[in-house]
């Protein structure tokens, strides 16, 4: 990949993070590359300190960039305040801190280095970064990390809720047919706060309404995707919505995908169980590190393993283990294994992978793609079911489960599908094509390549 060796030294890149669920990866992972392309540029990078701490450690802080510091902002949440575990009260209390949090980390940033911020990178929620740049008179650019899919549904809000909601109330099955590329999504595919009636109780439903009119003043906006993945009308109306339109391909994955590594190193002992089971046969199942899986839904799960005979992988807290049905563990343990965290990309790259049960999040359904790997997902919340449409009507590579809850008889029948029957060879057929295409597409000479110069270019001179 070309450097930028004629950068100012002055050139002072920021870049603000929004530290939730799996946003805050797919954006450091861009200033990393950003920043050894261009290394006469200086890159800060704003999050909060608990979403830090899971992003750095001591061993990886020491192969950090010269050219890149990390620093740690308020969150919000107000000292001695004890989070009542609902997912949404930590994203209201930083929303509303926020403009001020990362402008006291500014002037953090600033003071150290001596020099002035020229341009802005920022996740697509943080739409308060907008109006901070907007009064500094300098570039700001969004960095989408979900699905572009879902960069639409934001941007039609005011749309959405004029043609498809009457007296508030909603067809959850009628689908979007005025919305350029989303003619095969429903309105219940949709997040459930962009069509919330209650927008003024939430700053989270507040700011998602708001992405429509905001994102498309920006300098340009950079996509976690690959243009090839998308339909046609998709990317003819984004092009047509914003001034510029970087689609970098997949921030958290390197393609082409790194060799398998050698079995004294595999600590989890993940790998080294794969490689004694038949190629194809495996279900590997993982809802990320957010969910919070049902307890029924866990016995249905493994009841459902056990009666199917699939061998399986499952990645599993270990206090999480004692909801598994009594006996489990030992009766399976010559067909199953259980970790409390696996490699992820590595497993799904590992030919014993037949079918990854997923929650539909953007990096796991990226990392299957990647992998060649077909889908059985259970979306939980956000964008989780727009995700799950595109892998089973608009891709072909999965199914959603039905009723969107796992149950022993369901999942039974979708293990059978994606392994055994004729459609689910058809899924494993398509996903290796588009494993070839975001292959092709992340190659020195591809499309995200040349978006990602593009890019460069743009925040180095």
């Amino acid at each position: 990949m070309p450097l930028i060796e004629q950068s100012s030294p002055h050139l002072h890149v920021a870049a603000f993070a929004f530290p939730f669920g799996s946003h805050p990866r797919p954006l450091l992972s861009l200033v990393l590359k950003l920043a050894t392309a261009a290394p006469q540029v200086h890159f800060s990078f704003f999050n909060t300190e608990k979403s830090n701490e899971t992003l750095f450690s001591s061993s990886k802080s020491s192969q950090l960039p010269h050219n890149f510091r990390a620093y740690s902002v308020d969150d919000g949440v107000p000292a001695g305040h004890v989070l009542s575990g609902h997912p949404l009260e930590a994203v209201e209390f930083f929303l509303k801190a926020g403009a001020e949090s990362f402008k006291k980390g500014i002037d953090i940033a600033l003071a150290e280095t001596g020099t002035n911020i020229t341009c802005f990178l920022m996740d697509g929620f943080v739409v308060f970064a907008g109006e901070i740049a907007g009064d500094l008179g300098i570039p700001w650019i969004p960095v989408w990390c979900p699905l572009s899919c879902s960069l639409s549904a934001h941007f039609y809000t005011d749309l959405i809720r004029k043609l498809y909601a009457n007296n508030g109330v909603v067809n959850e099955s009628q689908n979007l047919d005025q919305i350029p590329g989303l003619s095969f999504m429903k309105i219940g595919d949709l997040p459930g706060e962009l069509i919330s009636p209650d927008l003024d109780k939430s700053i989270f439903a507040k700011t998602l309404s708001e992405l429509g009119q905001v994102l498309p003043r920006a300098t340009a906006i950079v996509i976690n995707f690959f243009e090839e993945l998308n339909p046609a009308a998709l990317n003819d109306d984004h092009k047509s919505k914003f001034r510029k339109v970087f689609n970098v391909g997949f921030l958290t994955i390197s393609l082409p995908l790194s060799p398998q590594p050698p079995p004294e190193s595999d600590s989890t002992g993940c790998l080294s169980w794969l490689n004694g089971q038949k190629p194809k046969s495996v279900a590997y199942v993982s809802f990320g590190t957010v969910v919070a899986t049902p307890q029924t839904e866990l016995v249905a799960m493994a009841e459902a393993l056990e009666e199917s005979g699939v061998p399986f992988l499952w990645s599993l807290r270990d206090n999480l283990k004692e909801a598994l049905p009594t006996g489990f563990v030992g009766r399976t343990s010559n067909m199953g294994k259980i970790v409390p965290w696996t490699p992820q990309t590595q497993v799904l790259a590992h030919e014993s992978v037949g079918v990854f049960v997923t929650h539909g999040g953007c990096n796991s359904v990226f990392e299957s793609i990647a992998c060649g790997v077909p889908m059985i997902c259970r979306p939980f919340f956000g964008d989780h079911q727009m995700t799950g449409r595109m892998v089973e009507d608009f891709w072909g590579i999965g199914v959603t489960v039905e009723g969107g809850v796992i149950t022993k008889k369901g999942l039974i029948k979708n293990l059978e599908l994606v392994l055994n029957d004729e459609q689910g060879k058809k899924m494993r057929e398509t996903v290796e094509v588009l494993k070839q295409i975001v292959t092709d597409a992340g190659g020195p000479n591809g499309s995200a390549a040349r978006d990602f110069q593009n890019l460069l270019e743009l925040v180095s001179t």
